[in-house]
């Protein structure tokens, strides 16, 4: 009998049993790391409110619709720096000064602030990067503690710490303005970054003790591939790439889609004259209350109890076809100009799925692959291939706006493109299959 089965399993294996399959040796490690992401993710939220304060306040809000371009063309330089400086430092130095100096910039907005300064643009593209970069690399860092079984059983715990992590950030955001002031948002951000820094080094230090052969290598630095490079090396890694371009593209524009949609049914219900802006107001306001609550609260569900279930039964192959299946099934239905309400039902879906089971099946895509790939690559992925989906979705809009496109036909571009992601995850299946009879 196994150690994490039957009578014999200790305490901590039982009290995440219901989660995730989580072997003795591996107790320590998984609920750091965990910790670890609800920190990260929490910070992010903070950090995140106050970013819509600071452009709202500013008057800057059109900045958005430039944003990704501008974070884009950023993320190449910033990529290939940050695979320069991963051949110089082993693993948790990497992890350690890389979120120290994302911590330090805070300082630097605050020092700002204090002085008078606009920061609302500034801090926009900043956060932006913030978001795809350090979150990119403590999943890159969890990919590279545990091995591919290990992954695939303790992924979906490290999940509901990324989940919890987002909720509690949200709600605690709220409370913080309330009671002191948007810039004690970036104080809170910082200091659980500083946190992050130092759980990351316990983390390293109780890793799984069947990866201790390795420990040797992890205190050597990358090697000398940039991130760029490799990913065109290697035709996994470059499915993975395309697979993230055709998810945010297929995702964003369902974003554009359903709020173009919640806007004409307001429009329809209670006219679009300036004596019923009110109205208006209240009702998208009422249909997007809802409707994040909701998802967060399926996305928090579908972490907690389904994922690790899929995984187990499907693996990490067949478990990426879930969410393109129903984009597909929802952007089909939408050829028809469906209601509100199912227009809601299927964002629900789309986005739980998104934030549950579909991000911690693409985390899981790296634990096959190199050091350099969990770490170089991924940030390439995670940020360059991520940004440039929006770009493209941008420009999707920007062209469909002109020729005046109604619902029904966007949604008619966006059955195409979740084929075209049904073909990637097809190919990726076939690819995951090698890597992993090779790893």
């Amino acid at each position: 009998m196994s150690a994490a089965s039957g009578q014999g399993r200790s305490i901590g294996e039982r009290l995440l049993s219901p989660i995730a399959d989580v072997h003795r040796d591996e107790v320590v490690s998984a609920v750091l790391m965990t910790l670890v992401m609800f920190l990260i993710l929490a910070s992010y939220y903070l950090l995140k409110t106050a970013r819509e304060i600071f452009i709202l306040s500013e008057g800057g809000a059109e900045v958005k619709s430039y944003s990704s371009a501008g974070q884009a063309i950023l993320l190449l330089i910033l990529v290939p720096a940050y695979g320069a400086f991963a051949s110089r430092v082993n693993r948790i130095q990497l992890v350690q000064w890389v979120t120290l100096f994302f911590a330090a910039h805070l300082v630097l907005f605050l020092m700002a602030i204090g002085a008078g300064w606009h920061v609302g643009v500034p801090y926009f593209l900043w956060l932006g990067i913030f978001n795809l970069m350090v979150i990119a690399q403590y999943w890159a860092f969890a990919a590279d503690l545990y091995t591919q079984d290990q992954g695939k059983r303790i992924f979906p715990l490290i999940g509901v710490g990324s989940s919890l992590g987002a909720w509690v950030g949200s709600l605690r955001a709220g409370q913080i303005v309330e009671r002191v002031g948007t810039a004690r948002l970036l104080v809170a951000g910082a200091v659980l970054l500083v946190v992050c820094a130092g759980l990351a080094r316990l983390v390293n230090a109780n890793r799984p003790r069947d990866r201790d052969d390795a420990a040797a290598a992890h205190e050597k630095p990358l090697g000398g591939a940039g991130g760029f490079s490799l990913i065109f090396s290697d035709r996994y890694l470059l499915l993975i790439a395309l697979l993230a371009v055709a998810i945010n593209v297929v995702n964003t524009s369902g974003e554009y889609l359903f709020g173009r949609y919640v806007v004409e049914a307001a429009n329809a219900a209670h006219g679009s004259g300036p004596e019923a802006a009110a109205a208006r107001e209240a009702m998208i306001g009422s249909v997007y209350s809802r409707f994040f609550s909701t998802v967060n609260l399926a996305g928090f569900l579908l972490q907690m109890f389904v994922v690790s279930r899929v995984f187990r039964f499907l693996g990490i192959g067949r478990s990426l076809f879930i969410h393109p299946i129903v984009a597909l099934s929802g952007y089909l239905i939408m050829l028809q100009a469906p209601s509100i309400t199912f227009m809601a039902y299927f964002k629900v879906a789309d986005n739980s799925l998104d934030y549950s089971l579909g991000n911690t099946t693409r985390q899981a895509l790296w634990l096959p692959t190199s050091r350099d790939a969990k770490y170089k690559a991924k940030q390439a992925v995670d940020s360059f291939f991520v940004r440039t989906g929006d770009v493209l979705q941008a420009g999707l809009v920007f062209v469909g706006e002109k020729l005046a496109l109604t619902v029904p036909a966007f949604a008619g571009i966006n059955v195409v493109l979740a084929g075209a992601w049904l073909v990637i995850v097809t190919l990726l299946n076939r690819q995951l299959g090698d890597k992993s009879a090779a790893a």
